[in-house]
């Protein structure tokens, strides 16, 4: 029986490598946005505690430098906030280009796929086809020495 050998198998391998490569990428930018998703957490989560800290020193009986130096503290954090939330953007943007790649790698693959399932669905109707043509030979050659 014959053996179905697809062509372009080398390409479709190289598609499955770019595949898993894509993925590893995009579950590198994935874990970086969560990190950077978790520092941006904490450092709001001390930004309400300098907030907490400067309206307290307001409240009570009122020091001068601690408002100030409480201020600056709260102020800085806010800085460092912002600072983290555009870290954040930056790798929410990494991930939505990982995505994409990793979308278009997919398909490709897919194409492939349907292409080697074409090219063997083919071979297999070469192959009905061919035993077709020999079992009619078969039957002809039967057919003539009865006759004889």
């Amino acid at each position: 029986m014959a053996k179905f050998t697809y062509r372009m198998q080398n390409i479709l391998d190289i598609k499955l490598k770019l595949e898993t490569q894509a993925k590893m990428e995009f579950s590198l930018a994935n874990r970086r946005y969560q990190e950077e998703q978790q520092i941006l957490q904490d450092y709001v989560i001390r930004r309400m505690g300098y907030e907490k800290k400067l309206k307290e020193t307001m409240q009570d009986n009122v020091n001068v430098k601690e408002v100030m130096h409480a201020r600056d503290d709260f102020n800085a954090m806010k800085t460092i906030v912002r600072r983290q939330m555009m870290e954040v953007h930056k790798a929410e943007k990494a991930l939505n280009e990982a995505r994409d790649e990793l979308n278009s790698v997919m398909q490709e693959r897919k194409i492939h796929e349907k292409l080697r399932e074409k090219a063997f669905d083919e071979f297999k109707h070469e192959l009905a086809v061919e035993e077709n043509k020999e079992i009619d030979e078969l039957v002809s050659y039967t057919f003539h020495d009865e006759d004889r």
